[in-house]
């Protein structure tokens, strides 16, 4: 037969739905995060032992004395597993994913037992709901909805559904048909006949499908884990990839807490809100002659009340808790200020190392951390949509070209951190005669036939198979074993324990080499490829989120000795201590947090100048290169101690000012040409501190879709194509006069073309409508100017140089401003800025917008964070 492409088909599907209805999506993911974090904020936000007691009371109150000691118990166990917060996690996606459940599948249970025709219609589907494996489900989810919460609870939901979609239908199908009869005969309308009649009587076995959808809710932890969901999920999913058996032991057990107690309650609740329940129930109390107390359970107002008051206790400590973590952050160094930044990583030991050791430097930095092990198609997934941040762990180009490949267009390479590595096969050093891939031809038996390797999705994988089997032909001879890093390494190491040949798949640099002895099967005819580098990968626009954290990262090295020592020092912390591995490394390496992430200004970015506590009044008019560099000054003299005041003017006022004293320093003075007024007039009670930038250019510019202007000369006669207009900029600015008495002169444009007086900002608005209309328009403009960067424009040459030569960009202030400021004077008449520095800012501070001049400067700081040592150094 022909091959069916249900695949195929499929894919198509998901495509068309991910390119045409991401708004769906987005809003069902606001939703349902938006439901679990406020699930988790209440039952993860207090203190562990009082949520605790607020669960024992609920115990108490459904099934008495000794199950709510039980339950205290066994969550206070949780807690002394330090999995709490994990507990809590996975307890609200079980709530949030219940829920839904509930209310989608009681109702459509309802309808399917009033409806033949609807009940065989949903047979089939939740056939396949129940039996399609539980993994199929993350596919679709993790490509819709990104790693996290969402597509474990998607998962979840379409798991759990056919239970309480069954039950409730069978539960008011199993209603005695004399007593629905007799209902109606009565006159029982069909809606009343459903509510007191048949689900009373059915609640039994709907609260039994509810009891099932909870439990097969919690049997999806795992799976949700795979899928960056977090929680318990998350610990037991690193606990088989690593091949921890404490770490497995230890999450299985909070994982049977859960599970014995939402399985116990919802089996009591059932006694409370069923008549059938609540008749049992007093009859087991009255039967019972012996431990009464222990059968004892309060009534609901008691139990309410005391949950209540846990609650208020539980929610004034931790009210009382955010403040002091407010205060203590506040007054310790904050470069990220409380910014998340989301990190992912396949539990590869160079992966671990280097996600915890910048956990570990952003957290010293001021930011907050999120960090989710995935494999590596749901993480470069993840990065790509944006709900990861970074991964840094990308082999290239070889072990991850397909998923680079996939995601390319969605992902920022932020450089290569190591490397070369290299892939390999190896073998414990005792086996002899194989010492190079040509000699396992042939020796398949005494391997068994086999070639253990790591995960599947590994690019190395795809290499083995496809290329150095074949290249010395080995295929047919060796199965290669697919399974995980740690189940490779674990039967490295049972194997070596019985001195037993084993081949396996390995890589340089790892840990493995230092603790046993092995030997690398050499690779004559290059078949594994040359050496790969191990890169940083971000999503598209991370570096505009975080530029800081972007720039360090761009930065980031460790070379072999570093990258060995940091994974033999996690290696020696053990399971679930990575960080504490990483922070014993990091005091054996003083300077290395400095030196890898260094904060603005460098290690003397926060020290205090000579002169601090001392106002610095600044002036500037609305050019784009004199906002940028006042608010730069303002961001580093604050940094330096100093208090600054910043006052917008026209060049008339603000010259004015600076003469009168009444301001201290501009940094936008164009000499000497079109500031020659103003400083003829006050240059007696100014000074000049240097030029910062230069030099610059006045020119005439057009887009570049008008045609055969190029040059001043070539304006003569088409007046009328621009409507006899040049637009120009702020009447009192030099250019302007320069434009009216010279340039027209001098290319005999005057009286063809009036030059319309109006502001930068004007100006550039103009010159942005007409290019939007594809019209013609002549502008006035300078170099540099971040216009030239946003559109496509011709600056008109001037062959009879009627604009002058190009001028330098000072700082000018008032004239005792170096007595008033001795090292503020130091500082400045040393400030340079380079062409694509000052590019770089002006273009930083047009994204930020108007209102955020302050907070954009410091945003490109943060990109550039040797800045403030650099222009406004400390002595010691």
């Amino acid at each position: 037969m022909p091959r069916l492409s249900f695949g195929t088909w499929v894919e198509d599907a998901v495509d068309w739905l991910q390119s045409n209805l991401t708004w769906i999506f987005d809003f069902i993911k606001t939703v349902l995060g938006g439901m679990y974090d406020g699930v988790n904020a209440v039952l993860g936000g207090g203190e562990p032992l009082l949520v605790a007691g607020i669960f024992a009371v609920i115990a108490f109150w459904l099934r008495g004395v000794i199950p709510a000691v039980a339950t205290f118990v066994g969550f206070a166990l949780i807690d002394s597993l330090a999995l709490w917060d994990e507990a809590m996690a996975t307890l609200s996606l079980v709530v949030v994913a219940a829920v839904i459940t509930i209310v989608i599948a009681v109702p459509t249970g309802i309808w399917a037992a009033r409806n033949n025709r609807v009940s065989s219609a949903l047979r089939p589907v939740l056939d396949v709901m129940q039996t399609m494996p539980a993994f199929v489900y993350l596919i679709p989810g993790v490509m819709f909805f990104g790693v996290g919460v969402t597509p474990g609870v998607i998962a979840t939901i379409v798991f759990a559904m056919p239970p309480g979609v069954r039950m409730t239908e069978l539960g008011i199908r199993q209603v005695d048909s004399e007593l629905v009869e007799a209902a109606e005969a009565f006159g029982t309308t069909p809606k009343h006949t459903l509510t007191r009649v048949q689900l009373p009587l059915a609640l039994p076995t709907i609260m039994a499908g509810i009891n099932q959808v909870i439990m097969l809710a919690l049997s999806m932890v795992v799976i949700g884990g795979m899928a960056g969901a977090g929680g318990l999920g998350e610990k037991v999913y690193a606990a088989i990839t690593q091949l921890q058996v404490g770490l497995a032991a230890e999450s299985g057990i909070a994982v049977v807490i859960l599970a014995m107690y939402l399985d116990r309650m919802t089996g009591a609740l059932n006694e409370r809100v069923s008549p059938l329940g609540r008749r049992a129930a007093a009859k087991v109390a009255a039967g019972a002659r012996r431990l009464k107390f222990a059968h004892y359970k309060p009534g609901t107002a008691v139990a309410m009340t005391g949950v209540v008051v846990l609650a208020l206790v539980a929610g004034g400590l931790n009210i009382a808790g955010s403040a002091d973590s407010k205060t203590e952050q506040a007054d310790s160094a904050n470069v990220g200020k409380g910014q998340k930044i989301n990190m992912g990583y396949i539990p590869w030991d160079e992966g671990i190392a280097s996600t915890y050791l910048w956990k570990e430097i952003l957290e010293q930095r001021g930011y907050e951390t999120g960090i989710t092990q995935l494999d590596a198609g749901p993480l470069y997934s993840g990065v790509a949509r944006g709900d990861i941040d970074f991964q840094t762990d990308s082999w290239l180009p070889t072990t991850h070209k397909d998923y680079w490949d996939k995601y390319s267009d969605q992902l920022d390479d932020l450089g290569a951190w190591y490397g070369p590595t290299s892939l390999e096969l190896t073998v414990p050093s005792y086996v002899k005669g194989i010492d190079s891939l040509e000699d396992l031809k042939g020796q398949g038996k005494k391997f068994d036939g086999k070639i253990i390797g790591i995960e599947s999705s590994a690019g190395m994988m795809g290499t083995l198979n496809k290329k150095v089997l074949k290249e010395y032909g080995l295929e047919g001879e060796y199965e290669v074993v697919s399974s995980s890093t740690s189940s490779m390494l674990a039967e490295l190491n049972a194997s070596i324990k019985k001195k037993e040949p084993v081949v396996v798949t390995l890589w340089s640099p790892h840990w493995a080499y230092g603790k046993h002895d092995l030997k690398k099967l050499k690779d004559p005819k290059g078949a594994w490829g040359k050496g790969e580098e191990v890169h940083t990968v971000a999503h598209k626009g991370f570096a505009e989120k975080a530029p800081a954290v972007a720039k360090w990262l761009k930065d980031f090295k460790l070379s072999e000795k570093q990258l060995t020592s940091l994974e033999n020092e996690i290696q020696n912390a053990g399971q679930g201590e990575e960080q504490d591995g990483v922070r014993n490394w990091l005091k054996k390496n003083p300077g290395l947090v400095d030196k890898l992430a260094p904060v603005p200004g460098g290690a003397g970015g926060s020290q205090q100048g000579k002169d601090a506590g001392k106002t610095v009044n600044m002036g500037y008019f609305p050019w784009d290169e004199a906002i940028a560099s006042t608010y730069l000054w303002q961001n580093m003299l604050e940094d330096r101690g100093y208090k600054t005041s910043v006052k917008q003017l026209d060049p008339g006022p603000l010259y004015t000012g600076l003469a009168q004293g009444q301001l201290d320093v501009q940094f936008d003075s164009w000499l000497p040409t079109t500031h020659k007024d103003y400083w003829n007039r006050y240059k007696e009670n100014l000074t000049d501190l240097g030029a910062w930038y230069g030099p610059t250019s006045l020119e005439l510019t057009v887009p570049s879709y008008v045609k055969g202007i190029d040059s001043l000369e070539d304006l003569k006669g088409q007046g009328k194509k621009f409507d006899g207009k040049i637009i120009g900029i702020e009447s009192s600015a030099g250019m302007m006069g320069t434009l009216n008495k010279k340039v027209l002169k001098e290319y005999g444009l005057e009286g063809e073309y009036e030059v319309v007086s109006s502001s930068t900002s004007s100006m550039l608005a103009e010159l942005n409508r007409s290019i939007k209309k594809k019209e013609p328009v002549v502008v006035t403009l300078w170099s540099p100017h971040w216009a030239y960067g946003q559109h496509d424009l011709k600056k008109l040459k001037d062959p009879k140089g009627a604009w002058g030569e190009g001028e330098q960009i000072h700082t000018v202030a008032k004239k005792d401003f170096a007595k008033d400021f001795p090292e503020l004077t130091g500082w400045l008449k040393d400030f340079k800025l380079s062409e694509a520095q000052l590019a770089s800012l002006e273009v930083e501070i047009q994204k930020g917008g108007a209102g955020k001049e302050k907070e954009s400067a410091r945003r490109w700081m943060d990109a550039n964070p040797d800045v403030v040592a650099k222009l406004a150094p400390v002595g010691s």
